[in-house]
């Protein structure tokens, strides 16, 4: 159990970079002639003002807690999966080809709708897989490997899309022709737009890997490889195959993510249709220092900031990248607090178990 100061030091760290992060942002309101209070209420009510509003929020949650998740898996093996947003992008891919061509009838669209998920799962896994083995079998750093694989993804997409998959009018970069309907995932309704199987397959996702991390021998094992990989070796466990695992279920999270955002929010695939996500997905476990538990809630947050950014720009005439300034000053601050709680405060970074966040960057530096 945790000291009452070690307690206190925590909280403080955690409450510091946010509200430095809301005085800067205020500060530039106020620089360009605003009220902030003016500025939280569109973010409010470009949110949360009706069902509908709220259903956007849920639409940007989705994704980004699925690869949330799966990053906090990989960073907890000690690797940073850089290439979390290619394997979005491959698994909108595989979820685009089967939407295109296997045609069922109506009647089966929640069978075809399992397929083209479990589809797009299998190409985040593979592109993910692609990336474990530069990384284990040749040495390629994962962030490098992660990169390019998410460069070369998107030379793929922008190929298929003004090629093989162009639209039948004619050739064009912007997307494919819009999926058939039984390939579509069905929203809830007109006035909550979101597909409520997803909704579930989140929370399933969350509480599976919640139990894997802390109530199983593998969770222990990625923990071992993760604060340092070496030490994880001589103690027998099979750190390349513990690695690679860890890379396929964050490639197949990313994976379903991917087939959202091409089922659901745009029913087509378009370049780049991940949006950004899967970096962003980076910021929010950065921030949660690799906590899997606050996932939802923070991805929530930003899924809430983003949405209601919209607005702003409508009611306020503010560019809607204010919001996109907000989150990038909350982590830059949470990163400089994480390292002078590092330096002055060590043995408060710990964990509920008493595990510091670490990854194998840095236990290689060791």
């Amino acid at each position: 159990m945790k000291s009452p100061r070690a307690i206190a030091i925590r909280l403080t760290f955690l409450i510091l970079p946010i509200a430095i992060s809301l005085a800067v942002a205020a500060a530039l309101v106020i620089a360009v002639g605003r009220d902030p209070l003016e500025v939280v209420d569109a973010l409010w009510k470009g949110a949360f003002k009706d069902s509908r509003k709220i259903g956007g929020v849920f639409n940007f949650w989705i994704p980004l807690t699925l690869v949330s998740i799966g990053l906090v898996v990989t960073f907890r093996a000690g690797l940073w999966n850089i290439g979390v947003e290619g394997q979005m992008m491959m698994g909108a891919l595989f979820a685009s080809w089967g939407a295109q061509y296997l045609l069922l009838p109506e009647s089966l669209s929640p069978l075809l709708n399992v397929i083209l998920i479990a589809l797009a799962a299998l190409g985040g896994m593979f592109w993910a897989f692609v990336v474990g083995a530069l990384k284990i079998r040749l040495g390629v750093n994962e962030i490098f490997g992660g990169v390019a694989l998410n460069a070369l993804v998107n030379v793929i997409s922008i190929y298929l899309i003004s090629g093989p998959w162009q639209p039948r009018i004619g050739g064009s970069a912007q997307g494919t022709e819009p999926f058939p309907t039984p390939a579509l995932l069905p929203e809830f309704a007109p006035t909550f737009p979101v597909n409520l199987f997803m909704i579930a397959l989140v929370i399933a996702a969350f509480i599976i890997v919640l139990v894997l991390l802390n109530a199983t021998r593998w969770g222990l094992n990625l923990k071992a490889v993760g604060a340092n990989m070496r030490s994880a070796l001589l103690l027998g466990v099979a750190t390349e195959r513990t690695s690679m695992s860890a890379f396929l279920v964050c490639g197949a999270l990313a994976g379903i993510a991917g087939s959202y955002r091409v089922l659901f929010t745009f029913d087509n695939l378009r370049p780049l249709a991940s949006g950004g996500i899967g970096f962003l997905g980076l910021l929010v476990v950065l921030l949660l220092s690799i906590r899997l538990l606050w996932v939802p809630l923070i991805a929530f947050a930003f899924a809430a900031i983003l949405t209601g950014s919209t607005r702003l720009q409508i009611s306020l005439q503010l560019d809607s990248s204010l919001a996109g300034v907000l989150q990038g000053m909350l982590v830059l601050f949470v990163i400089l607090f994480h390292g002078v709680q590092e330096v002055f405060f060590p043995g408060t970074l710990a964990d509920d178990e008493g595990n510091e966040p670490t990854t194998n960057l840095e236990a290689e530096s060791e």
